[in-house]
């Protein structure tokens, strides 16, 4: 075990992922969230990211978060484009990035056509398009503070100033980018990417390689990798294999996970969940930093029960420890 501890990559960050369905009805979602990331920081992880569903607003919790636990970094994983406009997408980034110190990511998607049609009406076309030019005027706003944009799925013009005083560095973009184009995009415009359900061998040559060239190409810094891996440390492999097949059975639906699901090797989406002991996880943690990765970061770590929660983070936050 220390041998494979010792593998994992120093200077690179490891975090967990909060589930924005495990909420307890009688509890406040809040606090929850909040005493679930110092329990996250306690144990010595370097980050908290929250997903952005119906129900709680992922950028507000996280700026909540952040506020309340001094040091750890806080992120979305991921707010989707569609139903959002990046002037006041931008507002809010500035806003939780100033509410955190400096500590915030913004991570942004394409969203799922089946979940945005049926929310916001309209069609799912031109996603690739929707995100470049999204990612153009949100560009345009955090870096100069203004916006002049008409583009053919959006536009963008500030009448009034956009800065938030305080609101130091500029906030880091991420975009869950798995698709050439929108990979290609990433590169060019953002700060990194957050790719969910691939494996360390596609990672390494179908998003680190690509996304690295484009942004070289672009003249933009080596992008950000924060690889999102679904695991959890458990004696039950068998039963945590059952609740994984129900718990990614979505993804198996959606064609661009389909495409990295297939280049990572498998033939569903549950195959990529990160099952077994703590040597069995610390070695999957540590490919992924070899592929390239420059931050692991594992989500559904509320997969079994509550004490195998605590056995991960407790594992993920040695190995952070150990960078």
């Amino acid at each position: 075990m220390t041998a494979v501890i010792d593998s994992v990559v120093t200077g690179m960050s490891i975090g967990i992922a909060l589930s924005p369905f495990s909420t307890d009805p009688a509890a406040n979602s809040v606090d929850t969230a909040i005493d679930q990331a110092r329990a996250a920081a306690a144990a010595g992880l370097s980050s908290v990211w929250s997903g952005q569903a119906f129900n709680s607003d992922s950028i507000l919790l996280t700026a909540l978060i952040g506020r309340a636990v001094p040091g750890i970094e806080v992120g979305t994983s991921v707010v989707p484009v569609p139903g959002r406009h990046p002037l006041l997408v931008a507002g809010q980034a500035q806003t939780a990035q100033a509410a955190t110190g400096g500590r915030f990511v913004l991570g942004l998607g394409l969203g799922a056509r089946s979940l945005s049609e049926r929310a916001f009406g309209g069609q799912f076309d031109r996603p690739a398009l929707r995100l470049r030019e999204f990612l153009t005027a949100l560009r345009s706003i955090l870096d100069t503070g203004e916006v002049d944009f008409r583009g053919e799925t959006l536009t963008a013009a500030n009448p009034m100033p956009t800065a938030v005083a305080g609101a130091d560095p500029t906030v880091p973009v991420l975009v869950a980018a798995m698709g050439p184009q929108a990979l290609r995009a990433t590169g060019e415009l953002a700060d990194g990417t957050l790719p969910f359900l691939v494996g360390p061998d596609a990672l390494a040559e179908h998003i680190v390689a690509p996304l690295t060239a484009a942004a070289t190409a672009a003249g933009r810094p080596h992008p950000r990798i924060v690889a999102m891996v679904p695991g959890v440390v458990t004696a039950d492999v068998g039963a945590a294999r059952e609740i994984a097949e129900a718990k990614t059975a979505f993804y198996d639906t959606i064609p661009s996970y389909q495409r990295v699901v297939a280049l990572s090797g498998a033939q569903r989406a549950a195959e990529l969940v990160v099952i077994g002991d703590e040597e069995t996880v610390a070695a999957r943690v540590a490919d992924y930093f070899a592929a390239g990765a420059t931050d692991v970061v594992f989500t559904q770590t509320d997969l079994t029960t509550p004490e195998d929660q605590q056995r991960t983070w407790r594992l993920l936050g040695e190995l952070a420890r150990a960078r």
